[in-house]
């Protein structure tokens, strides 16, 4: 590191943002210290314990804290004395009264760091916030920082995936500095330098920019993934195959293949909550043409859940009162144990309520699905789930699920009948051992060839 490089950086907020931030950042040889107001999980982290599941992330915790250089603390003022860089990772979740971001974390963050300061300092927010954000709380750090302190604030979103945080923090497709001097700019410039030097695409902006841009990526992934998925149901109403209709769309270099896989839909703590924050800053600038766009993308995403709830009732004979329902995976996606706004864990729960006793299994999100959703069964493998089953649901496409044997699951449930709401089973294996096998996309009844419909 150059001289003018800073070798310590803080990190505000130790939730999924910022513990991935805090552990890459330490990867990248930074003395980090992370804050965070909840005790537990910072005695959690302070001891190499990752309180999620995210790939790489704990053995990286471990070597980091094991070491000292990285650390973690309940303690604002240690850490207004730590650094001069601070990133604000706190979350911005769905306003419970609307569809709005809550921004309650991210000023009470301000509030309580900067009367601590001493010496000026960078604030760069990470987290999704809407547009105005940064400049309303520069205001609010001057204000509250003392004599001779000055405060700016950046914004440096995020752009990370669930189930691949550290590789997309270490080696980020691109990255985005939206600042408001030249001091700031050199300032992160120099803190990413290393990321630079191995040639990760910038972009140098307004905080206005960077604060919009990262909305308006996961709404127009939303987007895509609604898209598709309208297409599907078109593709059931008349005939067509989804998949090799997608293939061949993803071929086309303007389209590109990814997010055009047709299944279950989106969810998690991001797109969902983005797609609708940007619903109401639409309004907010009087532009609600926007708002009928993203508003519609919302609505197919969420009838998506609808047609695999309805599909299992008419499997079921046309009611699942007393069928016993498998279901395989509660994650929103595989790779994580994250439920948050989860469409697996929303139709299990669904059909619960419509009177099935539904058995369910997921290899890492059964805790955090337990405390959701209670009244769920849960089970401690796939197998066990099968078991005694009257209809199957492949909800989370685990790869352990896609590596399931159709014979043999044959044997374990009451009536063979599966429904692959995420389209990567192959559904010539699973009828060839007596399934009545159901996915998104084609007209019920209706089997693809091994090739067309194998594993995506």
């Amino acid at each position: 590191m150059g001289a003018n490089v800073p070798t310590s950086i803080a990190v505000i907020g130790s939730g999924y943002l910022g513990t991935t931030h805090a552990v890459s950042m330490a990867e990248l040889g930074y003395r980090v210290l992370g804050v965070d107001v909840d005790e537990g999980k910072v005695e959690r982290l302070q001891n190499g314990d990752v309180p999620f599941f995210e790939p790489q992330l704990s053995e990286l915790l471990k070597r980091h804290t094991a070491s000292g250089r990285l650390q973690f603390s309940t303690d604002f003022a240690l850490v207004a004395d730590f650094a001069d860089v601070f990133f604000l990772c706190v979350g911005t979740p769905q306003r419970t009264d609307g569809l709005g971001a809550d921004l309650q974390q991210v000023f009470g963050a301000v509030r309580t760091l900067t009367p601590l300061l001493t010496r000026s300092a960078l604030l760069v927010g990470k987290s999704t916030v809407p547009v105005g954000t940064a400049h309303a709380l520069a205001e609010l750090a001057n204000a509250l920082a003392p004599p001779q302190v000055e405060v700016e604030v950046a914004w440096n979103p995020e752009f990370l995936r669930e189930g691949c945080g550290v590789q997309d923090t270490l080696s980020p497709d691109r990255l985005v500095l939206g600042t408001s001097s030249a001091w700031a700019e050199a300032r992160l410039k120099e803190v990413y330098a290393r990321l630079l030097e191995n040639g990760v695409p910038l972009v140098s902006t307004d905080t206005a920019t960077a604060e919009l841009v990262k909305c308006a990526a996961n709404a127009f992934l939303a987007t895509k993934i609604s898209f598709i998925n309208m297409v599907a149901e078109l593709c059931e109403a008349s005939g067509a195959h989804i998949l090799p209709l997608a293939e061949a769309l993803g071929y086309d270099d303007r389209i590109g293949p990814r997010f055009l896989h047709p299944g279950l839909g989106f969810g998690g703590g991001c797109l969902p909550k983005d797609l609708r924050a940007l619903m109401v800053q639409a309004d907010d600038l009087g532009v609600p043409h926007g708002t009928a766009l993203l508003r519609e993308v919302d609505q197919i995403n969420l009838r998506c859940r609808a047609r695999v709830v309805e599909a299992a009732v008419q499997e079921c004979g046309g009611s699942v009162v007393g069928r016993r329902i498998a279901v395989l995976g509660l994650a929103f996606k595989p790779f994580t144990d994250d439920v948050r706004d989860s469409a697996s864990l929303d139709v299990a729960q669904q059909l619960q309520a419509a009177g099935a006793h539904v058995q369910a299994f997921d290899p890492y999100a059964i805790a955090k699905a337990r405390q959701v959703a209670p009244a769920l069964t849960f089970t401690d493998g796939a197998e066990e789930a099968l078991r005694g089953a009257d209809l199957v649901l492949h909800l989370t496409d685990w790869p352990e699920f896609r590596n399931l044997d159709p014979a043999r699951s044959a044997l374990l449930v009451d009536e063979r009948r599966i429904i692959d709401a995420r389209n990567a089973l192959n559904a010539e294996q699973w009828h060839s051992a007596g399934w009545v096998f159901r996915s998104l996309g084609t007209r019920h009844g209706q089997i693809l060839g091994a090739e067309a419909l194998g594993a995506v």
